[in-house]
């Protein structure tokens, strides 16, 4: 967050912290300073909903992650020793991990942090501090605590993984997401069926925002809202949105955080459509949030959907760009390379923003999304279209960590590659996010009668192939530079480039050697990049080149990589 007294801008473009595998970067948060004083009490009160919230994601991230995290956090800040020890170090770096992740689970491999401290170490720190700072349950000790965390914290064949998206296991015994109890995959999966009513026109979102536990036999949800699970949290966010109610800039605006209370009272799916649809409708309000539960990543059956929320006010220069892309929505469509049965005879609703976050929280928060598309459900999306927002502060910040990582200093094939880069890379990284987020997602429909969960754990990544495919073809459209979208005819070359690599190799630095790509972003970036890559180099379009014990990528034809997307 920018600090008041801070106006350079080199104190915005540099790192603020580093450890394990994570670098932490300032973004600003430019314009506020320049809303009336009634938008930033609204900002405010969002933003304290938002915060309100984060400890939800941890729990939905895992069982113990709370109980874990706060007794970390006791040891962490009651320590009096040397604060060199080994042990000491790899506590404070664990920790971070943790806040980062929102649990013991990396944010993109999923896979389980092993401490670099030793149980002995923990255990003797733990038993220093007064018994109201660590999290016992009534009747517990700190023996007993000890036993029931210290397996899930050092012993890696302990829920090894928060998402597993491993083909022919069972998907939900085998990840560590607290959105089960005592269910199978298969047991889960015929309980939502079941629920499905055929032919429904307008289908809610069947456990969204609940767990789903089996207990003496029996398979029941228990629902997250406000007199149920997550209670306590979802009362202290009611309490500022209703706050937030009482400044807000339009009626629309006011009906859609009533709307949202409601739904946080009663979780009822049928309240939180009317909901979206309302949300939908407020184009005119210059704050915006989401708040709730939102994505379904975080489920290995993409049903479940996690805590999230962002605070936001449009970035009215860059907004500009993203009004050519929803004026042309339609011609989008109808030039679609997909079967025409899949393209919607009329664009409804596309709304497209770019947008400053002010504030971030749960599923958003610390690592956020650089572009944001909602609602998920198919249905609202068909009749009432879909909003979209491109969050251009962090997009900043991106693109100028990009510049100081030297990824494209190694990798890139020649000085050509680089100066392309250089010249058009973050322009053509911020289109196609637009591209992807706008019309991507937004675009086509699904046949009359399928099942919006038909792909099953496959959906999230195939989804998001499908926006990410979208943009990519386009991006090389005559269009965009008619249209003043591109300079000229050679900047999406830049986009092509880099996406290609990214896929191929220099997303792999964020996650350990030997883990398995389980975040639906990188997978889909994967596929994308390997399947053109394996048909590119065979009809010589790209390859792979080898000299002074550096490896490059060369593309010979980028007019047949878009064919190839």
């Amino acid at each position: 967050m920018k600090e008041q007294n801070e106006t350079d801008e080199h104190t915005f473009s540099r790192a603020v912290d580093r450890f394990a595998d994570v670098q932490i970067w300032r973004y600003r948060v430019s314009g506020f300073e320049r809303l009336t004083l009634p938008q930033k009490e609204l900002v405010y009160y969002l933003s304290e909903a938002a915060m309100a919230g984060r400890d939800i994601l941890y729990d939905q991230n895992g069982k113990y992650n709370l109980r874990i995290r706060r007794v970390l956090e006791a040891v962490y800040s009651a320590y009096s020793g040397d604060q060199e020890h080994p042990d000491y170090r790899a506590l404070e770096t664990y920790l971070k991990r943790v806040w980062f992740a929102g649990g013991i689970h990396h944010h993109y491999s999923t896979d389980k942090f092993i401490p670099g401290f030793s149980p002995d170490f923990l255990r003797r720190e733990m038993e220093k501090l007064p018994v109201g700072s660590l999290p016992l349950i009534e009747g517990e000790d700190v023996d007993e605590l000890c036993h029931t965390l210290f397996p899930v914290l050092f012993d890696p064949t302990v829920m090894p993984k928060r998402v597993n998206q491993t083909d022919g296991e069972d998907l939900v015994a085998t990840s560590a997401a607290n959105y089960y109890e005592g269910v199978t995959q298969a047991e889960a999966e015929a309980f939502y069926a079941a629920c499905k009513q055929a032919g429904d026109p307008q289908p809610v979102m069947h456990g969204m925002n609940s767990r789903l536990v089996k207990r003496d036999g029996e398979m029941k949800e228990i629902v997250w809202r406000a007199d149920g699970m997550y209670g306590e949290a979802i009362r202290v966010i009611l309490h500022w949105l209703g706050k937030a109610r009482n400044v807000a800039e339009t009626e629309a605006q006011r009906t859609v955080i009533d709307k949202l209370m409601q739904f946080y009272r009663d979780g009822n799916l049928h309240t939180f459509d009317e909901y979206a649809i309302c949300w939908l409708a407020d184009t005119e309000s210059r704050i915006d949030f989401i708040n709730g539960f939102t994505e379904t990543y975080g489920d290995p059956l993409g049903l479940k959907a996690s805590w999230e929320s962002i605070v936001h006010f449009k970035d009215l220069e860059a907004t500009r760009r993203t009004q050519t892309i929803s004026a042309h929505a339609q011609w989008f469509e109808d030039h679609s390379p997909v079967d025409a049965r899949f393209k919607k005879e009329t664009v409804r609703g596309v709304s497209a923003t770019a947008v400053t976050a002010a504030m971030l929280g749960g599923d958003l928060y610390p690592a956020t999304a650089i572009g944001i598309n909602l609602p998920n459900s198919n249905w609202i999306r068909a009749a009432h279209g879909s909003k979209s927002i491109t969050i251009s502060n962090i997009t900043e910040a991106y693109h100028r960590a990009a510049r100081s990582g030297g990824l494209m200093d190694e990798f890139a094939y020649s000085e050509k590659e680089r100066e392309l880069i250089r010249r058009y890379g973050d322009l053509t990284d911020n289109l196609h996010t637009d591209l992807h987020e706008f019309l991507g997602h937004g675009s086509g429909r699904l046949l009359p009668g399928t099942d919006p969960d038909a792909l099953k754990a496959y959906g999230a990544t195939i989804e998001e192939a499908r926006a990410d495919l979208f943009g990519l073809y386009y991006m090389a459209d005559a269009k965009l530079v008619e249209w003043g979208l591109l300079p000229d005819a050679e900047a999406y070359k830049a986009a092509y480039y880099t996406y290609l690599l990214n896929g191929l190799m220099t997303q792999l630095v964020r996650i350990e050697p030997g883990c398995r790509l389980e975040e639906s972003h990188m997978r889909n970036r994967q596929l994308i990049a390997r399947w053109t890559m394996e048909r590119a180099v065979a009809e010589g379009v790209t390859e792979w080149t080898h000299a002074d014990g550096k490896t490059g990528l060369r593309i010979h034809d980028y007019s047949r990589l878009r064919s190839l997307f």
